[in-house]
């Protein structure tokens, strides 16, 4: 039996709002364009010669229905003005034929750019390890980056970050972002 190995990833994103909660969760994965798809959540890692496409290439070449495996961050609210955040990071090793890690972070009054660096961070703490790289993990995030850069094992990181605040109203506010696998 042959691998399910995917060949190419996009993310996207998005934010619901409605009266209930498992609709406003609808709602946000309408918004980042995958609500047709029957979504199986997978685990953290980046497959091995994996390519990153466009939101835009990839959600063309959705099948209503079809089965979607994809790494998923969300999050619910239903309080007035509270600050809501789902972000993912990646971190790409320079090997090609080594793998990968994304990191997944659901939160509540964390900040676009808090949510973006921690996810980041994460991604690439968890492939620093693999790759036997040494940090103290106490360490603020930028003089990690610049380990992880000087040891020419990690070539890229990224971050994709979704915040919402809570509807002013009550009505359930949700969060969505998502690493989408396709295998074309």
């Amino acid at each position: 039996m042959q691998p399910l190995v995917p060949s190419h990833m996009f993310f996207t994103r998005g934010v619901g709002k409605h009266r209930n909660n498992l609709q406003s969760f609808e709602v946000a994965l309408r918004d980042a364009g995958i609500a047709e798809c029957n979504l199986v959540k997978v685990s953290s890692i980046f497959p091995p010669g994996c390519k990153i496409v466009s939101r835009r290439w990839g959600l063309a070449r959705v099948v209503p229905g079809q089965i979607t495996y994809c790494v998923m961050a969300e999050v619910r609210t239903n309080e007035p003005n509270r600050l809501v955040s789902a972000g993912l990071g990646l971190a790409i090793p320079a090997k090609g034929e080594h793998y990968g890690y994304i990191s997944e972070h659901h939160g509540f009054g964390t900040t676009a750019r808090r949510a973006a660096d921690l996810v980041e961070d994460m991604a690439a703490s968890m492939l620093a390890s693999t790759l036997g790289i040494e940090f103290d993990p106490d360490t603020d995030y930028d003089e990690r980056r610049e380990i992880y850069r000087m040891s020419e094992q990690i070539v890229t990181t990224r971050a994709m970050v979704q915040t919402a605040e809570g509807d002013k109203n009550g009505l359930w506010t949700t969060v969505v972002v998502a690493a989408v696998f396709m295998f074309q």
